[in-house]
């Protein structure tokens, strides 16, 4: 279905992202190997794409993901939200522990794929206090850009959330976590409006872009995004392919 879509000729070679959404790299994706499969044929395509990801597996496609760099179309994110890896357990229990995600950020660099972090999702009250030391980590790691959000909690997603305060932490500490997410959320658990959705408002939400801003500065992190291009995007008949 990917090949079928990008030989269409009204295809516009943008940025792909896999995935803001869904982990592409779940655990099953060992046995699937979906993202796999997808990543070879946009290596063929040298179609742009930026993956994002909280799970080391990513590195078993370092050479895919090489070989899009090499186009200027490859460039992955880690995503870490915590360097406590018994927090982390608690809140991501099926994705990589904090040291695996930066050994994978190292292991991508390495490999000549463009990789940096995402400190996300930022929870206040909670892991806010940890930008400068997640930034820190992931930058001695190799990280060549660096951004972040805050949480969102659409729908049935703050319930769930409530849920998990209720048994991980005290009842005192869930009430402020709540009480200073609605703060960046004009009183709300969340907000859809773009540009706000993912980073807040308010004295909070400024407060918190501030220590991001001057640490990655401090760091050299003056990079928010990679830069992946669709300018050596070539379209690739599946015959000849066969033939090659």
């Amino acid at each position: 279905m990917l090949r079928a879509e990008l030989s269409r000729k009204s295809w516009h070679a943008g940025k792909l992202a896999c995935s803001g959404v869904t982990d592409c790299y779940q655990p099953i994706e060992r046995r699937l190997k979906i993202t796999r499969g997808c990543l070879e044929v946009l290596a063929e395509f040298r179609q742009p794409v930026v993956l994002i990801t909280k799970n080391h597996l990513i590195t078993r496609d370092a050479g895919l993901l090489a070989e899009l760099a090499k186009w200027n179309a490859g460039a992955a994110l880690l995503s870490i939200t915590t360097l406590d890896p018994a927090l982390a357990s608690a809140l991501e229990p099926r994705a990589s522990s904090p040291r695996m995600r930066l050994a994978a950020l190292r292991a991508l660099t390495d490999a000549g794929v463009p990789a940096g972090v995402s400190v996300a999702p930022v929870i206040p009250g909670l892991t806010d206090h940890e930008i400068p030391a997640i930034l820190e980590a992931a930058r001695d790691a190799g990280a060549q850009f660096a951004t972040y959000s805050i949480i969102r909690l659409p729908g049935s997603v703050a319930e769930v959330f409530q849920h998990w305060l209720s048994r991980n932490v005290s009842p005192e500490a869930a009430e402020k976590i709540l009480r200073r997410i609605r703060d960046l959320r004009d009183g709300k658990l969340n907000d859809l409006r773009p540009g706000i959705r993912m980073r807040g408002e308010g004295e909070m939400a400024e407060q918190i872009g501030r220590i991001f801003k001057v640490t990655a500065r401090r760091l050299g992190l003056t990079k928010m995004r990679p830069d992946v291009t669709g300018e050596n995007f070539r379209r690739v008949d599946a015959r000849q392919m066969e033939l090659f």
